[in-house]
């Protein structure tokens, strides 16, 4: 009976559980790199520094438009790479969590796996 119950709930409301905590796993990461809000605020200025309107030479017009244009590049750049840490960050995360679930569907049956080689004479450190 107890055995019953104890596989009812690891193949029922245990798989439910891992299964859930894959995907708050999942978005726990998701939310930690932000990444839609990066590739929404791909090309605005690192760290909002950028010259505001400027009036007055040509010169000086040029430079803050080259002010602003580099503020955006490194903005980009840092976003880009912040993308694809995070993207390789919910693969490993996604990944893991996947052989997680798939071991747990075999844990159970490890005594029994063990039993049966033992009976048959199997001692795995000495093959």
């Amino acid at each position: 009976m107890l055995m019953v119950s104890f596989l009812t709930w690891w193949y029922g409301a245990g798989w439910k559980q891992q299964l859930l905590l894959l995907r708050e796993r999942i978005a726990s990461t998701y939310d930690y790199f932000s990444i839609d809000l990066l590739v929404r605020t791909l090309f605005s200025p690192f760290r909002q520094i950028s010259a505001g309107s400027i009036r007055g030479p040509l010169g000086v017009q040029i430079r803050a438009w080259f002010d602003r244009l580099l503020s955006r590049t490194i903005g980009a750049i840092v976003r880009l790479v912040m993308i694809v840490v995070g993207a390789i960050a919910l693969l490993i995360a996604a990944l893991s969590g996947l052989i997680i679930v798939l071991i747990w569907s075999i844990i159970p049956l490890l005594p029994a796996v063990g039993l049966v080689m033992t009976l048959a004479g199997w001692i795995p450190w000495k093959t």
